[in-house]
């Protein structure tokens, strides 16, 4: 019997909330499992996770670090102002003290630039702005309280003290700390291999001329550069058509990856024949729909891989090509981080933004509809962008943010503060 007429349907339909709690949680168990890792040059490790723990070679910083320009003085000298101070030096960042001076006594202060060592005996840095030179001494305008404008040595870390943890997403300001511990090389977790397979008679290759009732497959280049940018491997696998043979032999290559993603043939159609078939690989569907616009028929489980039996989870991503790209956000790039290693909670990266117009909407769905933002980041104004429905790529590429509309409410108001997912972080 074909498996088509064999699997039958149980809906499971939830809210967005809890459709990402499941996801979340299926994460989680991920994340427990062992994984490889390789040796990687700090650069190339950017938007990779770390295998390793970071250690501070030294104390940060190795000595008392001055924060401002001006003069390293004792604070006693400064009670009574103005006080009048010999200077008996120099010190710039990078530099030293000059030759033969052990202490800075009382009476005396020492020219210091941003950076520089506080030499001993100072314990504190009076900023030159309260101060005014004359020849060898320099008159102080105010009082400094003991460590006003130092760092002390190793009040940023002390050597050996952890400065990263194992399962850490290395980004710009990861990349500048290694560097500064004298890392030229990191170990990092393998990329996962996360596979993308398009269904449907009517995707084309995008090389192709495609007829009046045919689509590219943008689907899977959107997928790939997603993934990419969720720090894993695009595996992207030949179209398959709307036949269970050749949809089985594909869907089985895609398994053996760390996670399948399959767009279109997750609706209630004839032809949606993506949840039969998977039904073959003994699939548990952990939901069959999410309660959000766009991408409603969001279908999540996993699936046991033909070769090593072992459990390897799927989504189906509905073939609208805004639904695609949203739901992957929104659900796999989860799933994507749990695999890289990443260990950090994944959240949303919301904001908040004025209405700028009204919206009229029905209520029962969570929507993610394509918008723009203007004005200052902390009066910022949220407008639609005016869009066909979850196909029209163009006028998704206009916007530069989703505006959540929540599931309650018909009515919202210019002026109403709404939450907006920056389509840049992503």
């Amino acid at each position: 019997m074909p498996a088509s007429q064999a699997h039958i349907r149980i809906e499971r339909v939830l809210s967005f909330e809890e459709a990402r709690e499941r996801v979340s949680a299926q994460a989680e168990l991920l994340r427990q499992l062992p994984r490889k890792g390789e040796q990687l040059a700090l650069l190339s490790s950017l938007g990779r996770t770390l295998a390793e723990e970071i250690v501070a070679d030294r104390d940060f910083p190795p000595f008392p670090r001055a924060t401002r320009d001006g003069y390293a003085v004792r604070t006693g000298d400064t009670r009574a102002v103005p006080a009048e101070l010999k200077v008996v030096g120099q010190v710039r960042a990078g530099g030293e003290l000059p030759i033969g001076f052990s202490q800075l006594e009382r009476g005396q202060a020492i020219s210091i630039m941003t950076g520089a060592p506080v030499p001993n005996g100072a314990d504190a840095v009076i900023m030159v702005e309260h101060t005014q030179r004359n020849g060898d001494s320099v008159r102080l305008l105010r009082s400094v309280a003991s460590g006003e404008n130092v760092v002390p040595r190793g009040s940023e870390a002390r050597s050996g003290t952890p400065l990263l943890n194992r399962g850490t997403r290395i980004s710009h300001p990861q990349i500048a700390l290694a560097a500064a511990v004298g890392r030229s090389k990191l170990n990092v977790y393998s990329r996962p291999r996360i596979a993308i397979l398009s269904t449907g008679d009517e995707v084309v290759p995008i090389d192709s001329l495609p007829a009046d009732n045919q689509i590219r497959n943008s689907n899977s280049f959107s997928l790939a550069a997603q993934v990419i940018a969720a720090g894993a491997e695009p595996i992207q696998l030949p179209i398959a058509p709307d036949e269970p043979g050749r949809l089985r032999e594909l869907m089985a290559q895609g398994l053996e990856s760390d996670l399948l993603l399959l767009s279109g043939g997750v609706s209630a159609g004839e032809y949606d024949l993506v949840e039969d078939v998977l039904s073959d690989f003994s699939a548990e569907f952990l939901f069959t729909g999410v309660q959000i616009q766009p991408g409603k028929p969001l279908v999540f489980g996993r699936a046991r891989s033909g070769s090593h039996g072992s459990w390897t989870c799927f989504f189906g991503l509905p073939g609208n090509p805004i639904s695609t790209m949203v739901t992957f956000e929104l659900f796999a790039s989860t799933l994507i981080r749990a695999l890289s290693g990443d260990t950090a909670q994944s959240a949303l990266p919301g904001t908040k933004a004025r209405l700028r117009k009204e919206i009229r909407t029905k209520t029962g769905l969570t929507r993610f509809l394509p918008a723009t933002m203007s004005g200052n980041w902390n009066d910022a104004e949220v407008e639609l962008v005016k869009w066909q429905g979850s196909g029209d790529l163009a006028a998704f590429a206009r916007a530069d943010c989703l505006l959540v509309i929540p599931p309650v409410g018909e009515h919202f108001n210019p002026g109403e503060w709404m939450t907006v997912l920056p389509l840049e972080k992503w």
